[in-house]
């Protein structure tokens, strides 16, 4: 009875059409992605393996593996494969890329992952092409290859030699194993099939970093049948890429990453101590703060008190910055998500709560703020100020109070006052207050100051503002 390799779905659910998979005729991918399946399989380690898809022709690998799936972006599948390994120890992380993604693109990524031998293994297939979109000279084209952009072969005088990424990989230290494969027929397939079960092997034990290079076919954008595009492998590509294995440390013992003592992990991140485990409360509707303005004006620290004061009444927080060239004043902005249940995402783009020190943000970021939101902004920028429908805007004298109380730097603190008094905040006091007193741990003779500029932000605010 024929039947699909284990390893993939018994049916492809997720892929839409009549066609049985995305491939072309002749095409390689195919190949490759059966000896991975049934390695898989064999290996027992299918429940613990995460496929990295690319962009390319093999971006619906996810259509296909039965195992855990991350679609990543266009080169980045290296990338997100390093930060899979990370946080998921002890799972088989594989990243899948062709010439273009990996060669192009996202050849940093990937030269970089190797060289800090991280802990997923790399498989790359390289047809020498752009095939994905019709057939473009890609960094691993050949000299005199012809493509839809060397029309007349690849000129090395003009665009450089083919990129020999195996021959590179290999010369750095950290990785395991490099070898370079071909699936242009069946000996040259069963070769590959050790490659692949040797690299993922290197994966299920731990050991680090593996690299597998396949030449593959291409017969749609290289105009041939599949029967001449299998002899072009291994004919011409190998003479340019040869075969081979070019480095096999997986006998060695790995290298174990170093272990540190920590006795408190507030002291090396810089913590407070005045946190407490959060504790869901669904009643507490999750509000979303956006600050922003220059860099200089202390929006990220406000920002960082508001979240503060959120974590030490005991709700779920998170602070989010967005950095410009903020040491040259350049723009900058922080995200605030805190809530009753755990936060989903750190990210504000449509904030409840919009806090502007500057014009530009004030342009920026009014019109994202949602129906029944509200705005607070330096009274000294000279804009007209339109608001949404729904939302209500307050410009404050930030600076002026601040000034006056001979703290200009603390503009920032005039606005926290207003926050809390206006009630957008709902948070105790108490904790909003030990938390700006906290921000100036290192400069305590700030904290009396600051604490004055505050009770007189939130007087002008009660006076002045309405809720």
């Amino acid at each position: 009875m024929i039947k699909r390799s284990r390893g993939f779905y018994e049916t492809f659910d997720r892929k839409d059409g009549s066609r049985t998979t995305t491939f072309c005729a002749g095409c390689g991918h195919g190949i490759i992605h059966k000896l991975i399946a049934e390695a898989m399989a064999d290996l027992g380690i299918q429940d613990r393996t995460v496929f990295v898809s690319p962009v390319g022709c093999a971006a619906f690998c996810y259509y296909y593996f039965d195992c855990g799936n991350v679609a990543g972006p266009h080169g980045r599948a290296s990338a997100v494969a390093t930060g899979l390994s990370r946080v998921l120890p002890g799972k088989v992380i594989i990243a899948y890329q062709g010439d273009g993604d990996l060669g192009a693109i996202g050849f940093n990524n990937a030269f970089q992952a190797a060289n800090r031998g991280e802990k997923f293994a790399c498989f790359f297939v390289n047809n020498t092409i752009f095939a994905m979109t019709g057939g473009q000279m890609a960094p691993t084209t050949m000299p005199g290859q012809k493509t839809a952009t060397s029309p007349y072969g690849r000129d090395v005088a003009k665009t450089g030699a083919p990129l020999r990424v195996c021959e590179v990989f290999a010369q750095l230290d950290a990785p395991v194993y490099v070898e370079r494969v071909s699936v242009a027929d069946t000996k040259r397939i069963m070769q590959a099939r050790r490659a692949v079960r040797k690299a993922l092997e290197i994966q299920r034990d731990g050991k680090g970093y593996a690299f597998v290079e396949f030449l593959s076919p291409c017969p749609t954008n290289w105009r041939m049948d599949a029967l001449k595009a299998a002899d072009y492998v291994t004919q011409e590509m190998e003479r340019v890429f040869p075969l081979g294995c070019f480095k096999d440390r997986s006998s060695e013992e790995p290298i174990r990453p170093q272990d540190i003592e920590v006795a408190d992990l507030r002291a090396v991140l810089g913590g407070s101590d005045g946190g407490v485990e959060p504790q869901p409360d669904p009643t507490f509707r999750e509000r979303r703060f956006k600050f922003s303005g220059f860099g200089g004006q202390g929006v990220l620290s406000l920002g960082l008190v508001v979240a503060e004061a959120a974590g030490r009444a005991g709700r779920y927080v998170s602070w989010f910055p967005s950095y410009g060239p903020e040491q040259r004043g350049g723009a900058a902005s922080c995200s605030v998500v805190m809530g009753g249940q755990e936060i989903g995402s750190p990210a504000v783009e449509t904030p409840d709560v919009l806090v502007c020190m500057n014009q530009p943000s004030l342009e920026r970021f009014l019109p994202t703020v949602v129906p029944g939101g509200t705005v607070l902004y330096e009274a000294s920028i000279p804009a007209e100020v339109r608001p949404p429908q729904g939302v209500t805007v307050h410009a404050f004298p930030a600076m002026q109070i601040a000034a006056d109380l001979g703290v200009p730097k603390a503009a920032n603190t005039a606005l926290l006052g207003a926050l809390v008094e206006l009630g957008l905040v709902e948070i105790p006091e108490e904790h909003v207050l030990s938390s700006l007193d906290e921000s100036f741990s290192a400069r305590p003779k700030l904290v009396d100051v600051n604490r004055r500029v505050y009770a007189a932000a939130r007087a002008w605010a009660r006076e002045k503002l309405k809720r």
